[in-house]
């Protein structure tokens, strides 16, 4: 797969600037995109641009997981679970009483 990103940004309604990418694709699969596409109801522009946001969240989350695994302190992490892990315990042991 390519992918050209265009130079001819455009403003959209609502101030939105949008740029126009040609994707390079097997037929197969241009085919069953334009096929899902249709089967939820939209355009494959639409369909694109919706799988590209949710890539991009995904991404992000785990930019962020590892940013703050970085940043952590694993004694005190491990610490907080084992606190954890008794209180659910001795909540299994005794279920009037609630883990908090």
């Amino acid at each position: 797969m390519e992918i050209v990103a265009g130079a001819d940004a455009r403003t959209m309604p609502g101030g939105i600037t949008v740029s126009t990418m040609t994707i390079r694709l097997p037929d197969s699969t241009a085919e069953r995109l334009k096929t899902l596409a249709h089967s939820r109801g939209q355009s494959v522009n639409k369909l694109i641009e919706e799988m590209s946001t949710q890539a991009l969240a995904v991404f992000d989350a785990e930019t962020r997981f590892r940013t703050m695994a970085a940043q952590g302190n694993a004694a005190q992490a491990l610490a907080i679970l084992d606190r954890l892990d008794g209180r659910k315990a001795k909540a299994r042991r005794n279920p009037a009483t609630k883990a908090k």
